[in-house]
Parts: C-alpha cells; structure tokens; sequence
C-alpha cells in the first residue's frame, strides 16, 4: 500500500506567505493533519490483504468441497431410486 506524508510545516509555511496570521496557520495544518491520519488509518481498514484473500481463498475451497460432495450424494441417491423404479417397473410387466 502507497501511503502519503503529510508536511504539516511546509503547509504551515504557505498558508502563512497566503496571509493566514501563524495561529490559524498552526490550527489549520493540524486540523488537515488529523484527518490526513484518519484517512490513512480508514484506508489501511478498507484494503485487502495477502493474508485475507488466502483465507477468503481457503474458505471458497472449502465450500466448494462441501457442494460437490453434497451433488454426488444426491446423484447416488437418484440413481439408486431410478433403478428400484426400473426394475419394479419390470418385474410388474414381466
């Protein structure tokens, strides 16, 4: 992840040249400091890691597991009732 500084002074210093007096400078670059930090703390929040996506990854692979095994269960299951139908079907005709 990219993160960005925040040069509080640097901005201090320009507000100041722009012709804000040095406390609404002071008050300015620290009011813009703490909400560079939230942003950046709500970003690192929001983003994904390597490890999430593994264990997003995992969890998938289970369930995939658990529908497949589910699937073959109820084919076996049909195929056993479809031939108890066919041959009581036959033995009825025969």
């Amino acid at each position: 992840m990219t993160s960005t500084t925040f040069d509080a002074f640097d901005y201090f210093e320009r507000l100041k040249i722009a012709g804000f007096s040095e406390e609404q400078a002071k008050v300015q670059a620290a009011a813009f400091r703490e909400y560079s930090a939230i942003q950046d703390a709500n970003a690192r929040q929001e983003l994904a890691t390597k490890m999430d996506l593994t264990q997003l990854e995992m969890r998938l692979n289970a369930k995939i597991e658990t529908s497949k095994h589910e699937t073959l269960k109820w084919i076996v299951a049909l195929l056993v009732a479809q031939t108890a139908l066919i041959i009581a079907a036959l033995t009825y005709v025969m």
